[in-house]
């Protein structure tokens, strides 16, 4: 009986260690790929848009001006968030999801509304990340709601320094591959 106890005491640690486990493998897995991976470059055509025309000096007009809704949206909803009082929301690692969610959509805003004024390989990076931003506050909230408050929080900070590591790594060994 001792040693039945003893066996269902240690299970739960060993299936966290199994866990830890897995994720490391799994981003070491991520590393490697990266590293050895051949890099996929970008198409002549990538910075050319189907509507290009200047008005009022502004080059690619209708694609610059369409960014202004981003920024009301996320002003509105970061503001919103913040006060908590019109959505529910109970906890402490959802609001900062959410927070970082509409500031990554007033960073698109900005970001897109500059990449757009001179589409090129340099001001890309203003576009992307922003939307990397967005996408992976939104991954933690599901993961905050579905699984638990300190894992969505722990999701939130290493799927965004992951995000922001892929996009140095992709701006910075942009220009050797060239060479």
């Amino acid at each position: 009986m001792n040693a039945k106890m003893i066996v269902m005491g240690i299970q739960p640690s060993l299936k966290k260690a199994k866990k830890v486990r897995n994720c490391i493998m799994g981003l070491l897995c991520f590393l490697i790929f990266m590293l050895l991976a051949p890099k996929i470059p970008h198409s002549p055509n990538h910075h050319r848009f189907s509507d290009m025309r200047n008005f009022l000096g502004v080059p690619n007009t209708l694609n610059v001006i369409t960014n202004f809704p981003f920024l009301i949206v996320g002003v509105l909803g970061f503001v919103i968030c913040l006060q908590g009082s019109i959505f529910v929301i109970s906890l402490r690692g959802e609001v900062w999801g959410w927070a970082f969610f509409y500031a990554g959509i007033v960073g698109i805003a900005f970001g897109s509304a500059y990449y757009h004024l001179k589409p090129d390989d340099d001001r890309v990076v203003f576009d992307r990340l922003p939307m990397m931003i967005v996408y992976t506050s939104l991954l933690s909230i599901f993961v905050v709601e579905k699984v638990g408050e300190r894992i969505g929080v722990t999701c939130l900070c290493s799927v965004l320094m992951l995000a922001l590591v892929s996009i140095a790594y992709e701006r910075s060994f942009d220009d050797l591959s060239c060479v």
